[in-house]
């Protein structure tokens, strides 16, 4: 998870990955449209595969701890 960050000044204070423009909602959003892993990656050559699966990881942790939450 060292992998996503977060900071004020940045994207508003989404959390972003490795400090990067890029944020975690901005390559949910390309998956969930239909992109493949690859082609997200082709557009972003700055990412590499272990970002998207850090994007995932994260997005299931958050979800988890939503669910959680509302299950207490």
């Amino acid at each position: 998870m060292d992998r996503i960050t977060l900071e004020p000044g940045k994207r508003g204070g989404r959390p972003c990955i490795r400090g990067l423009r890029i944020s975690v909602y901005d390559v949910l959003a390309m998956l969930s449209s239909g992109m493949s892993q690859q082609e997200v990656l082709d557009d972003f050559p700055e990412l590499t595969e272990e970002d998207i699966l850090a994007v995932l990881a994260y997005a299931a942790d958050r979800e988890h701890r939503v669910y959680s939450l509302k299950v207490q």
